[in-house]
């Protein structure tokens, strides 16, 4: 067979086959069929949108981090330089306090370095501000949060120390002025007691000078009353300051005086032990010379001038004195037995450790002693009231309260006003009379009221 040279192939046909080719590709798409390079191309083109919108994605994505990096690290800035400012004012703080304690007690150079010290961390804050303003911030706030976090326990560790400083200091003064202070209420005691020892040694009373049986009034009485109660509360002082020196329960022999009271204050126990002396010393008052001597010698026109005379001799005399001449006199007599009564072997025994000087009274001695002298001298101005009471025209009448008696103004004075400070007080329950502290008199129509201690006592549905 003889071969087909391409020469050989027809020119026209050629051309018809080009034809073709071109308007086939146009009738696959038509029917649905693409070729190979059509294909090829669609995927290429979506390839080129995924990628672009996957950058799109990231870009943003970098975009955010970027601004919350951006804003953590402002944050952190701003945080930064708060610390910073409260660390300066802390510093402040500690420099203004040593400028403070460098004033008192005055000390210039540590004031000028103090001073110094203020003002430059002024300046720092200054600069802080200046950093705020124009949003200077510290490249590394981690850093600089750490070391304001120390400045700044720092400044307080110093402030703490310059107070304790101070403290201390005025401690040492508060305790010097306690030294003074103790010092001068010594002296002060001392001259107290040394005023009532010449008091009572003193046998004047000025108050009663030129007194004439004419002229008697209540104010007299009144007068010599207080001069009596006055003695009565020194003794009285003094006989608790003996009981404490000797280790008493004053507690205990507060209540077994005086059973089942309510106090309001824990020293008002003070008056059961007043209250005590004055019923001892004023028992038989209201029978002349104490039921001591026979009174069938008086007669009523006389009796007023011989008390009268009786109270004018002893004032004017000491009470050693008098008891040294007349040893065995009715006033001797007097404070002999009042002293037994009164003072309790055991309660000498307690306070002195021996018994000398009730041995030496019972042998009509009376000892050179501050507790007798003191006791001495009370004994004598009551015997003088006593005297004084009977030289009245009626004579004087001494009377006291019953324990749960209503109190009355007019009969009664009480010893403390915590009783009235009470509000919303039942009367069931209101307060009512303890005891009597110093018994009341009547000279006449005139009321001397007796001093009385008020407490909350129940009273029964029978009462």
């Amino acid at each position: 067979m003889e071969s087909v040279k391409p020469s050989a192939v027809n020119p026209s046909k050629s051309k018809l086959a080009r034809t073709f080719a071109k308007v086939l590709p146009l009738h696959v798409l038509a029917a649905g069929v693409a070729p190979d390079d059509a294909v090829q191309k669609i995927k290429s083109q979506g390839k080129v949108k995924d990628g672009q919108a996957a950058n799109k994605t990231t870009k943003s994505v970098s975009q955010t981090f970027n601004k919350l990096d951006e804003e953590l690290e402002r944050r952190l800035a701003v945080e930064a330089l708060v610390a910073k400012l409260f660390a300066t004012i802390s510093a402040v703080k500690a420099a203004y306090a040593q400028l403070q304690y460098a004033q008192s007690p005055y000390d210039a150079d540590g004031i000028q370095a103090a001073d110094k010290l203020v003002v430059s961390e002024l300046k720092a804050l200054s600069e802080l501000k200046q950093c705020f303003v124009k949003k200077q911030y510290d490249p590394s706030p981690e850093h600089t949060i750490l070391l304001a976090e120390i400045q700044e326990q720092r400044s307080l560790l110093k402030t703490f120390e310059i107070m304790g400083r101070k403290l201390e200091s005025q401690l040492k003064l508060k305790e010097s002025e306690v030294i003074f202070l103790k010092e001068k209420l010594e002296e002060t005691n001392k001259q107290n007691k040394l005023l009532e020892k010449r008091l009572n040694q003193s046998g004047q009373l000025s108050v009663l000078e030129d007194l004439h049986i004419t002229g008697l009034s209540p104010s007299h009485f009144i007068t010599f009353l207080q001069y009596a109660v006055k003695s009565m509360h020194s003794f009285v002082r003094l006989m608790i300051d003996e009981m404490k020196s000797a280790d008493w329960d004053t507690d205990a022999a507060a209540g077994s005086i005086e059973h089942g009271v309510v106090y309001w204050k824990a020293d008002d126990k003070c008056f059961t032990f007043q209250s005590f002396v004055c019923r001892e010393m004023f028992s038989d008052f209201h029978c002349p010379f104490f039921s001591l001597q026979s009174d069938s010698f008086l007669e009523k026109k006389n009796q007023r001038q011989v008390f009268f005379e009786r109270f004018m001799e002893l004032k004017s005399i000491k009470v050693k004195e008098y008891l040294t001449k007349k040893p065995r006199s009715t006033f001797a007599k007097f404070c002999r037995t009042r002293y037994l009564r009164l003072v309790h072997p055991k309660m000498e025994a307690s306070f002195f450790g021996d018994l000398n000087v009730r041995n030496k009274v019972t042998s009509h001695e009376f000892p050179d002693s501050s507790f007798f002298a003191s006791f001495a001298e009370m004994a004598r101005r009551v015997w003088l009231l006593h005297c004084f009471a009977f030289a009245f025209e009626p004579e004087a009448s001494i009377f006291q309260v019953t324990k749960g008696c209503r109190f009355s103004e007019v009969f009664m004075e009480s010893v403390t006003d915590d009783a009235f400070l009470s509000t919303n007080i039942p009367v069931e329950s209101e307060p009512r009379v303890a005891f009597t502290v110093v018994p009341g008199f009547r000279i006449g129509k005139t009321i001397i009221q007796c001093q009385v201690y008020l407490s909350h006592i129940h009273l029964k549905a029978n009462h």
